[in-house]
């Protein structure tokens, strides 16, 4: 059983639990789409030296907040 399967059997007792669990697992999906799509975009991986002074470089983050129903 992996980490989620456990997380979604010990919260099924608990819908505050169930709405957190969901809530964690939406944001780390989007998360990794995002970054996936980035990848994508530039063409090369984070860290790379094929990206380094080209002008289309990976300038670093921050942290945006976006409201959905499951906050």
């Amino acid at each position: 059983m992996n980490d989620f399967t456990k997380n979604m059997a010990q919260a099924l007792f608990n819908q505050d639990k169930i709405n957190d669990l969901l809530r964690k697992e939406l944001q780390q999906a989007v998360n990794d789409l995002l970054e996936a799509e980035l990848t994508a975009f530039l063409g090369y991986d984070p860290y790379a030296r094929a990206g380094w002074n080209t002008g289309n470089s990976r300038n670093g983050v921050y942290f945006r907040k976006v409201d959905t129903q499951f906050g």
